[in-house]
């Protein structure tokens, strides 16, 4: 039988991948690290569990540890683990990773070994879009983010999700645009009419309707998220 001595240094940690829609683009929240490993590079916020704590709790603490960010009322869900042997030069450490979003989030606040924190329009980060002005991120946290949007990219197809990312009540072009920033392109806009106003539950109508528009038309009924959860057949991703 192996001792437990003869086992090196081992540690479970968190990250998290926090979206929200800024300026009609999925964003995403980073900090930049104040200590080594990696200081100066920004990565996704995170950290080490606690004795006394599951993944979920350590995951709101360090959101607030590292952003000044409260626990917000929110989506939260479990990504995945990262395990690879090597994802940080101190020690084998393993990663719970989650997926977090909601609308209207504030601007984070630097905390505890966070240098800055800041939000990051994603595909920018993943395609390089700004050129040289785009970090390369800490870890494996680019393949973290990499999969957790495509995680939400995959569940705006089946799932009615992309509601969490607009304030109630909203819009179906508030709704939409969602779909847009998300996805990349918008989707088709009878087929969207279609499967958000003829799934059951997707949306709630409300008896207030929004702003006039610039052209002086109607003003669109605002809406609040209903009980449902799934779409069947899934919608056509743009």
């Amino acid at each position: 039988m192996t001792s437990t001595s003869e086992h090196p240094p081992f540690a479970v940690a968190v990250d998290l991948a926090v979206f929200t829609i800024r300026d009609g683009a999925l964003a995403v929240l980073l900090v930049e690290r104040g200590e080594e490993p990696f200081r100066g590079s920004w990565a996704l916020p995170g950290g080490f569990l606690e004795a006394e704590e599951d993944a979920e709790q350590a995951a709101w603490r360090e959101l607030r540890e590292e952003t000044g960010m409260e626990r917000f009322p929110g989506h939260l869900e479990q990504l995945r683990t990262y395990s690879a042997p090597d994802r940080d030069p101190r020690m084998r450490v393993v990663s719970v990773a989650h997926v977090a979003l909601a609308p209207d989030l504030p601007e984070p606040q630097a905390g505890t070994d966070a240098a800055d924190a800041r939000w990051w329009v994603v595909d920018d980060l993943l395609e390089a879009a700004d050129g040289t002005d785009t970090p390369t991120l800490a870890f494996d946290h680019g393949q973290i983010l990499l999969d957790a949007r495509e995680r939400v990219r995959a569940k705006l197809e089946y799932t009615t999700l992309a509601t969490e990312f607009v304030a109630e009540p909203f819009t179906l072009p508030e709704l939409r645009r969602v779909y847009a920033a998300v996805w990349g392109a918008p989707p088709d806009l009878g087929n969207f009419r279609r499967k958000v106003l003829g799934t059951d539950g997707f949306v709630v109508p409300t008896d207030v309707r929004g702003e006039a528009t610039e052209a002086g038309g109607r003003r669109a009924l605002l809406y609040r998220r209903g009980p449902a959860t799934v779409v069947t057949p899934p919608m056509a991703r743009g």
